[in-house]
């Protein structure tokens, strides 16, 4: 059993007001909010050992660059990667996806193809595009029921030989649906595709163990899990990650440099050109130790008591329409109000100090499906409580009355 009340007191930014209202803080799915040891472990940083990594002798840079491979492999291991060299330090999960695609380019040909999900966010969407206008290969969609699941025939009709990558998201950031990656993970295998897992919505509420997944590439970022915003991690094969060329031109991730021919430097460093977030990567590390230390399985269990919960009290509400109710979910729920625009709705219960992300989540395709312009999203973490959820409920109804 988690001790809330214990948990929440590591969080400075829970305790404040906001319009004169105690925070609620359901915009989780958006960014997590940070415990005070990984905002100390950014400032001991800066105030201790702040020196650039991998190119210095003095002792500064010794201990940075220590402190940043340290970080490297809390990640290998709380991913389960085979080499800590499969772990590339990005800025985010857009950064990795669009490292990938880079790549690819110099791998499909006209007539390829690439097949994404209905459920993926804009930054597993966009890159792919480019990628297929810049090659001439063609993108397939994976199609959505009613209750936002794939639609896994449809996935299995679009495989073929022509297939050579498959990319979706391991949960949906619009409606928290939990998708059977393992299952598309070895269909794909079976045809030869490579697979990116976008685990962005994934990683604040369980590990990921990228070997048994079998993936050929998983993408996260820091600031969803507690750590640093501009932080991310990329895990890739080695067999890919060799294959790929460098994704940047600069310092660090060369072998040797001539006027005539540069070779690049060997795994990780070949995809890690210039100066990264140093401070960044290192606190990175001190996140994951902090949500170990409380067990994804206990974060699992509790946020699925406050996601039936939150579905249980949202249900209440008369002309509430709750989107993505698959069976398996994160502990995300997406909903309208019959008649009232989702930013309305989160206007105003922002005044009561309800925070809540409205709009299309940058998956405007989910809402295309629904026909709607976008929903109210409230996002649970680990901190959060039922009594926040009340909260939420009452000011929802609220406002619902001002708007009728």
């Amino acid at each position: 059993m988690l001790d809330i009340q214990k948990i929440r007191a590591d969080f400075p930014i829970l305790n404040q007001k906001v319009n004169g209202k105690p925070l609620v803080y359901f915009d989780n799915g958006a960014t997590s909010q940070k415990p005070q040891v990984v905002i100390d472990a950014e400032v001991k940083y800066y105030q201790e050992i702040n020196a650039n990594i991998h190119r210095g002798v003095h002792t500064l840079s010794q201990l940075a660059t220590d402190a940043y491979e340290v970080s490297r492999g809390k990640v290998k291991e709380h991913i389960n990667a085979k080499h800590a060299h499969e772990v590339l330090f990005t800025s985010g999960t857009t950064h990795g996806i669009n490292l990938v695609t880079n790549g690819f380019a110099s791998i499909l040909k006209p007539g390829d193809e690439v097949i994404v999900s209905s459920l993926e966010h804009h930054s597993n969407i966009v890159p792919w595009q480019m990628l297929c206008e810049k090659t001439g290969a063609v993108l397939k969609v994976i199609p959505i029921n009613e209750n936002g699941e794939l639609i896994l025939e449809e996935f299995d009709a679009l495989l073929s030989e022509k297939t050579k990558v498959v990319t979706l998201n391991h949960i949906s950031n619009a409606l928290g649906i939990i998708n059977p990656i393992k299952y598309i993970i070895d269909k794909a295998h079976s045809f030869g595709a490579a697979v990116l897992i976008d685990g962005a919505q994934a990683v604040p509420h369980l590990k990921p163990d990228v070997q048994e997944l079998d993936c050929d590439f998983y993408a996260f970022s820091g600031h969803k899990m507690c750590g640093p915003t501009g932080t991310g991690i990329l895990y890739g094969k080695e067999d890919w990650l060799n294959k790929l060329p460098p994704y940047q031109g600069g310092g660090e991730m060369i072998k040797e440099v001539t006027f005539e021919k540069t070779t690049y430097a060997d795994l990780p460093h070949k995809f890690e050109a210039g100066t990264p977030n140093i401070a960044g990567g290192i606190v990175l590390g001190t996140a994951i130790d902090y949500l170990n230390n409380i067990g994804f399985e206990n974060i699992q269990e509790y946020e699925h008591e406050l996601l039936e919960y939150a579905t249980k009290r949202l249900s209440e509400i008369e002309g509430l329409r709750i989107y993505g109710t698959g069976k398996n979910k994160a502990s995300v729920v997406s909903f309208n109000i019959d008649g009232i625009h989702p930013y309305d709705i989160g206007s105003i219960i922002d005044k009561l100090g309800i925070a809540v992300r409205t709009g299309h989540h940058c998956a405007q395709p989910i809402m295309s499906f629904f026909c709607i312009p976008g929903t109210i999203r409230a996002s649970f973490s680990f901190y959060n409580t039922k009594e926040e959820i009340d909260l939420m409920v009452d000011a929802v109804k609220k406002a619902q009355t001002m708007l009728s």
